[in-house]
């Protein structure tokens, strides 16, 4: 019955598509995107909801203050009276949210306020006519607030009647063909080692298998490297490099290490980005695709043989070819795409036998952190009300000037990877109201502060985590086992948090802030069995994505650990291409040199 009901709604999807386009053959349209506008103002462009959206979008991150206009010109196929359509959200509607914008074009402003309509779906909103009298037209995008309005995509038609898609399958449909998108991309080259995802772990695989003379593509999603060590996130590095049983390792990792600035630090220069990306450019075998974003994965059996990435701006598709393929996404993306075998919450303790397990099996992941920081003025300044934000009072309020780790939301509650988007709003929210507060019944100490830093982007800390030939688990871990194939040396606690209880007494359900236990473990060693696909056989892994059971993921997911994983995924690749050879093969017949590498 459900195959049934499938089939008549992917065929009447179809059909609405096949009526969509004989309409807009009859019809002068022009589809914009936002990301694509060529000069963007104040506005920022934020991909992580890509997986979910299909798109990227601009959002006007200001901090409460109105940021500059983004601006584009782009041609018209005809003058006469054009339909706009713009497609929104209102993200905070309590009952109306902060995210006000309003379009202009041609100089004429659009008579609606846009991002207060009330409802928090992605959806078009009729902007009603223009008079189109020049086949140039600027496009402007004017923020009202500060707060997060944002713009997905503008759609001009000349068909009174006709509204565009909404529902994602054919609404990417819809996007592809109005902006000409071909169905083959451009071809990105042919690669002994593809890593995807430019985070710690990810740029030192890059690195370490282009220095032992592989061919590497890095293809990362945002403009920098170093993902939660970015000055986009701005986390430290932690676990240490130095208590490593084969010194070799780490080697990349402290070139990568820009010191320690702390979480949140206000001054973006401290955690290096220019570092990151002069010693990837420095390669000479690697090649860096930024703001790329890969959503698709091509097989053959069970080996990946291509992957496609879509500019995060230009939306410009390239395909990649490798002969082997690095997960170093963080959320285990091309594992997920490709069929790999994965686990994404908590084990239960029938299950793994471990005593720090959940009693049942479970959803629950560690949370994403936004981080903000305000600096010191020389005179008072204000900030607004924010009744659309959390609320705090004298009872419960966070009295800092700056956030560290604790700011976190997740925990069960939404899902990392589908509810990227709204985990990070709630975070917004929750700071927003609370700095609202400060700023409004604590003048003596935050009169002169101001927000320097919020953090649009998440910095996540668990979602899916690809099952390899072996899955650590807390007794490898406590009780320091070491297999032959042990590698990446870890130090870091088994750390694993949770919602602060004062924090729940206050927003159950809502939490974000929270507590953790540290348990403290000697040096150990983390398998090289765990950093490649259990079914997937070309594909490796290093970062927070590797085969771990929640409970061992909280140690082995700090960014220096991470990092040395990704220099072994780099070894471990050339002896493979050596000995034309898979990951598991270079377990089962080049364990010998590949730990000889590791040694010298």
């Amino acid at each position: 019955m459900t195959m049934k009901y499938n089939s008549i709604n992917n065929l009447l999807r179809i059909m609405l598509l096949c009526c969509a386009t004989l309409t807009l053959h009859a019809q002068q349209q022009v589809f914009v995107e936002t990301e694509s506008f060529a000069n963007k103002g104040g506005w920022v462009i934020d991909q992580q909801s890509f997986a979910v959206m299909g798109s990227s979008y601009l959002m006007a991150h200001g901090m409460g203050r109105p940021v500059g206009d983004a601006v584009t010109t782009v041609e018209f196929p005809a003058k006469g009276k054009y339909r706009v359509w713009v497609r929104t959200k209102d993200w905070a509607p309590f009952p109306k949210g902060p995210g006000k914008f309003t379009v202009t074009v041609n100089g004429k402003q659009l008579t609606p306020v846009f991002g207060e309509s009330g409802n928090d779906q992605w959806k078009w909103y009729d902007g009603g006519e223009v008079n189109i009298t020049e086949q140039q037209v600027k496009l402007s995008l004017h923020d009202l607030t500060g707060f997060n309005g944002r713009c997905d995509a503008l759609y001009f038609t000349t068909a009174a009647k006709f509204t565009p898609p909404n529902d994602l399958p054919t609404l990417s449909a819809f996007r592809r063909k109005l902006l000409h998108t071909t169905e083959l991309p451009a071809d990105g080259g042919q690669y002994d080692l593809v890593v995807v995802g430019g985070g710690i772990a990810g740029t030192c695989a890059a690195i370490s298998g282009a220095r032992m003379g592989l061919k590497v593509a890095l293809i990362q999603d945002r403009p920098v490297l170093g993902g939660n060590n970015s000055s986009e996130i701005r986390v430290h590095l932690m676990g240490d490099i130095d208590k490593n049983y084969y010194p070799k390792l780490g080697r990349i990792v402290r070139e990568m290490d820009n010191g320690d600035p702390g979480n949140g630090n206000p001054d973006a220069r401290e955690y290096g980005d220019k570092r990151k990306i002069d010693i990837a450019k420095a390669e000479k075998n690697l090649h860096l695709f930024l703001n790329t974003y890969v959503y698709k994965v091509e097989k053959e059996n069970d080996r990946i043989i291509a992957v496609t990435g879509r500019d995060i701006a230009s939306n410009q598709e390239t395909r990649f070819t490798g002969t082997y393929f690095s997960d170093c996404t963080g959320d285990g993306t091309v594992g997920y795409l490709a069929g790999a075998e994965f686990r994404m919450g908590r084990e239960s303790k029938t299950e793994t036998g471990e005593s720090l397990a959940a009693e049942k099996q479970d959803s629950f992941t560690l949370g994403t952190s936004n981080l903000w920081a305000s600096v010191p003025v020389d005179s008072a300044t204000t900030f607004p009300a924010t009744p659309w934000a959390m609320q705090f009072s004298n009872e419960y309020h966070i009295d800092s000037y700056k956030a560290d780790w604790e700011w976190e939301t997740g925990f069960g509650n939404f899902n990392t990877i589908t509810d990227a988007e709204k985990i990070r709003d709630h975070n917004l929210r929750a700071i927003y109201g609370n700095w609202s507060y400060l700023k409004n019944n604590k003048p003596e100490k935050y009169a002169k502060q101001e927000l320097a830093w919020v953090a649009y982007i998440g910095g996540k800390r668990e979602s899916r985590r690809i099952i390899g030939d072996h899955v650590l688990n807390q007794m490898d871990i406590q009780e320091g086992k070491m297999y032959p194939d042990g590698a990446v040396t870890a130090t870091w606690t088994i750390d694993l948090h949770f919602p602060d209880p004062k924090n729940s007494r206050y927003f159950e359900g809502q939490e974000f802030f929270a507590g953790t236990k540290h348990i403290r473990v000697a040096p150990y060693t983390i398998p090289y069995r765990c950093l490649y696909s259990h079914n997937i056989s070309n594909l490796f892994m290093a970062g927070r994505n590797i085969s771990t059971t929640h409970v061992a993921f909280g140690s082995t997911r700090v960014m220096r650990t991470c990092g040395m994983m990704g220099e072994v995924v780099g070894f471990a690749a050339a002896v493979a291409k050596k000995y034309h050879s898979s990951p598991r093969g270079v377990y089962q017949d080049h364990l010998t040199e590949l730990m000889n590498l590791l040694k010298e």
